[in-house]
């Protein structure tokens, strides 16, 4: 059951917003994201949170101005993911800007998992290094850091997941959620932890004198690459990251963005020149992902850290080759959910545990969310992992703190979970095949407990109608040029339509003919083959439709219900 409801626009705000210059569609779309300001909409760098608000960044930046002078080596430890091959392509660009000698590894996801494990960790410290410093993860690796210490290798952690009672006993942690951080932006991604540390890495070198002869580097080169990371990541999009985003897209609006952007752009036929989130969030992001959910992340490593354009496309088109590859695997796994949700009733149910033994372990992330988008339920994906043990991706609804609620599993089960991290949005865990069950259960009395009926019913918030002079190529431009992401949602309107004609498109998508009040709409809604009603009133979001050469406005149907 879907409810289509409307959010509440303050009229106050919405004024201020106006008068302080704000378009008025704009200021009422920031009104009822909790704007009450113009000075709120400043998105330039000099309003960034400092790097001295961060906890660990001034030690960070010591440990690494100490280790460059030694002409030591740096060996940076990725994420598999987007955000952490962002984040690993920030930091060796930063790094050798500045004049570090650094590498970089990044975990086999399927043969040695998440994180600085005790493996990466010996396989890290075969390398030699000097230094290593985790991004996008290490804030639960205490084995890892530990072995690492026992080879006399320090450890720098950039991360910013949520910690576990015991930290790991690395130099430095540099995490806006570690205990005793009073960084007010809590929601960086891994990535914006990375730029933070080099923006304090910069400052100190500044004050030994680095720079009183030679130019400073510029960071804010590496603000797309940022930009990237922290939509595809979908961390909340606060004030501080909304600046970090508007930066990037910015750059690459003005085609200041690393070779390897540019590729991406092009083999998923997007325009550089009008970036928007939609891009880096369904466009560029998958396409990376791709690699670390299939192949090797090193490629996509590679392809942001190159600055051969040649060589960015031919890993881009790789990249691209791997996307496809990884959408096939998701079509048969999707129908292999489908047949097993069958045999189930999500609404007697508070959460969904899915398991075949034939998925992928890098595609039960993206399942987990087709899942719970459709049946609005907490849900893990499980796939086989090494030894008789099985892994899960899972993805959370409004009401429900993921990671909390597999800690609270783990309190009540000791020893059922072998591990587990993550976000309020999405976590992963490991346990004994033979658990299962017991997971299954113990899952399902947690989430009963802590989701309400109200929680369990999917809430689909709008902006209410869009009038009638905004349907227009201009006023879609307007609101894709600004920044809109998790916490921070794009657009979604609500109205009430006639249905002139519909028809089903390539046996999955419902295109339809609308009309309200003298205007007529062509609409589509995607993987949606039902028939609709005379009268509707839909949720839908305004894009633009381009067909030989010619652009229109088009309604994106998100749900609708009889009118």
């Amino acid at each position: 059951m879907t409810r289509i409801v409307v959010r509440d626009i303050p009229p106050r705000a919405t004024w201020a917003l106006e008068q302080g210059g704000v378009h008025p569609l704009l200021a009422r779309l920031y009104a009822a994201r909790g704007i009450r300001s113009p000075e709120e909409l400043d998105t330039r760098s000099a309003a960034l949170l400092p790097p001295s608000a961060l906890k660990g960044a001034a030690e960070a930046a010591v440990l690494l101005a100490d280790t460059i002078a030694a002409g030591r080596k740096i060996l940076i430890v990725a994420d598999y993911d987007c955000d952490g091959a962002t984040g690993c392509a920030v930091g060796l660009r930063a790094l050798r800007m500045m004049g570090a000698t650094v590498d970089y590894l990044v975990p086999d996801r399927v043969a040695m998992g998440y994180g600085l494990s005790l493996e990466v960790a010996q396989l890290a410290a075969a390398r030699q290094p000097d230094l290593v410093i985790t991004v996008d993860n290490g804030i639960a690796s205490v084995e890892g850091v530990a072995e690492l210490k026992r080879c006399g290798i320090a450890t720098l952690i950039t991360d910013h997941h949520l910690p576990a009672s015991e930290l790991p006993d690395a130099a430095v942690i540099v995490n806006p959620n570690q205990p005793g951080c009073t960084f007010p932006s809590k929601a960086l991604a891994g990535v914006g932890v990375m730029f933070y540390v080099a923006l304090a890495l910069r400052a100190e070198l500044r004050r030994r004198g680095a720079y009183a002869e030679l130019a400073e580097p510029n960071l804010a080169a590496l603000l797309d690459l940022v930009a990237l990371g922290t939509v595809a990541d979908v961390v909340p999009l606060d004030r501080n990251n909304r600046i970090l985003v508007a930066q990037g897209l910015a750059r690459m609006r003005g085609g200041q963005l690393q070779a390897g952007l540019a590729a991406l752009f092009s083999v998923a036929g997007r325009e550089s020149g009008r970036a928007a989130t939609f891009d880096l969030g369904f466009a560029l992001g998958p396409r990376l992902n791709a690699a670390g959910r299939l192949a090797d992340m090193s490629l996509g490593i590679e392809c942001l850290s190159t600055d051969d354009p040649g060589r960015a496309m031919n890993i881009a088109q790789e990249l691209d080759a791997i996307n496809r590859q990884r959408r096939v695997i998701e079509t048969d796994m999707r129908e292999d959910a489908e047949l097993l949700l069958a045999s189930l009733d999500a609404g007697n149910r508070a959460s969904l545990t899915l398991y075949d033994p034939g998925w992928h372990q890098g595609v039960i992330g993206i399942l987990a969310g087709r899942v719970k988008e459709k049946l609005h339920r907490p849900t893990f994906a499980f796939a086989r992992g090494n030894s008789g043990e099985l892994k899960a991706s899972g993805r959370s609804i409004p009401g429900l703190h993921l990671r909390d609620a597999l800690d609270l599993v783990a309190k009540r089960h000791p020893g059922m979970l072998l591990r587990f991290g993550g976000h309020a949005a999405a976590a992963g865990l490991t346990l004994k095949e033979d658990r299962l069950a017991e997971f299954e259960a113990a899952f399902e009395t947690v989430c009963g407990e802590l989701l309400s009926p109200a929680e369990l019913s999917r809430t689909l918030e709008t902006d209410g109608p869009l009038e009638s002079g905004y349907f227009s190529l201009e006023a879609v431009r307007l609101m894709q040029q600004e920044v809109w992401g998790q916490a921070f949602p794009a657009p979604v309107f609500a109205d009430c339509f006639k249905v002139l004609s519909q028809r089903i498109l390539k046996d999955k998508h419902l295109k339809l003919k609308l009309q309200k009040g003298g205007q007529r709409f062509d609409a589509i809604q995607f993987n949606f083959a039902d028939s609709a009603p005379e009268q509707i009133r839909a949720a839908f979001r305004v894009d633009i439709n381009e067909w030989n050469g010619t652009q229109t406005v088009q309604l994106m149907l998100e749900h609708f219900e009889p009118a």
